[in-house]
């Protein structure tokens, strides 16, 4: 067993990480890190707990340490805000640390690759030109994570030309406590601060190539982005041009049989299907589709011909695990199990 840290534990991506690590094959954590005020008090007493399942037993009596103090473990997953994240995690690079982040600090430097496994698992030959003694790897924000799955089985086989991103997001994209509830009940939010241009800037980027400099995908992507009163799981309707013509059932089979390297080499929390299709036109919706593949999956539906672009459908993912903790996770799988770590 590796042993890990988690940084941020208390916040909800942090507990996310701590769920899919309690009881993980590869990892066991070893240390977790949160603000100054909570130094050296038990996780289970002090961490205000928003997830589903318990706390898992195995963490409750850790007591926490505070950010700033040695980090025990080679390997750390990071769920700090991005206005702290910056600094701590170059740092701890630098001194010979593997960090694993949700943060966007770090998302576009030059050599730092965003991740998406079944994706562009090439890019991670980016932290070699670092320049550190450890290295960062980021995946993407939490409604590019969902996308670029589907993407990537139709750039592959159809090519892109152009491609729209309708989100409509759900408020713990925001972190806990999230929108106000009087903000969010009985309401739609149009815009979401920062959100349109990672979609445009990280969805190229993943989706791009890496020959010691990352080479963009060269097709134009526009995106609007809505926060809706759903508590998980992002939907986003998407609309593409594609290089190749094809009709709705051969693209139906092209999402269907989309299998990459995760499911490959049989990861702990790679779905067995990456993407799940739906005939039904009234899905996915968040309530009946976000835990599909244990949040790992991505579902898309409501697919059809487009009048302007060549097809329009409907996706949706878990923006916590998908979109945040369990995309790091399986990052780092995948680091550990191809040989390229050493812990």
């Amino acid at each position: 067993m590796t042993e890990v840290s988690v940084l941020g534990a208390t916040g909800m991506v942090g507990q996310r990480f701590v769920s899919l690590l309690a009881n993980h094959p590869f990892f066991r954590i070893a240390a977790l890190f949160a603000s100054e005020k909570r130094k050296g008090l038990k996780y289970g007493e002090t961490v205000n707990w928003v997830l589903e399942e318990d706390i898992p037993e195995s963490v409750k009596n850790i007591e926490l340490r505070a950010l700033g103090e040695e980090v025990p473990t080679k390997i750390v997953f990071s769920a700090l805000p991005a206005s702290i994240a910056g600094g701590i995690e170059k740092e701890l690079a630098e001194n010979g640390h593997y960090v694993f982040s949700n943060a966007s600090a770090h998302r576009y430097d030059e050599f730092v690759p965003i991740i998406v496994p079944e994706v562009n698992p090439g890019h991670f030959e980016a932290v070699k030109y670092q320049n550190t003694k450890g290295f960062i790897i980021t995946n993407p924000n939490c409604s590019t994570a969902g996308i670029v799955i589907p993407l990537k089985a139709i750039k592959d086989t159809l090519g892109i030309k152009k491609l729209v991103v309708f989100t409509m997001q759900a408020v713990s994209g925001a972190g806990y406590p999230g929108v106000p509830s009087l903000g969010i009940i009985d309401n739609i939010i149009p815009h979401i601060e920062k959100e349109e241009d990672k979609i445009k800037t990280e969805t190229r980027k993943i989706l791009g190539d890496f020959s010691g400099k990352f080479e963009y995908a060269d097709f134009k992507v526009e995106a609007r982005c809505n926060r809706v009163p759903v508590r998980n799981g992002h939907t986003e309707v998407l609309f593409i041009e594609t290089d190749k013509k094809a009709d709705v059932s051969e693209l139906k089979e092209i999402l269907k049989n989309f299998s990459a390297l995760p499911q490959k080499l049989n990861l702990p929390t790679a779905p067995k299907n990456p993407i799940i299709v739906k005939d039904d036109k009234f899905r996915p919706q968040p309530v009946l589709d976000r835990n599909a593949g244990k949040g790992m999956a991505v579902t898309v539906g409501n697919i059809r011909k487009a009048d302007i672009f060549d097809f329009t459908l409907t996706v949706l993912s878990h923006n916590t695990i998908r979109g945040a903790a369990g995309g790091s996770v399986l990052n780092a799988e995948l680091f550990l199990k191809d040989g390229k770590l050493e812990v």
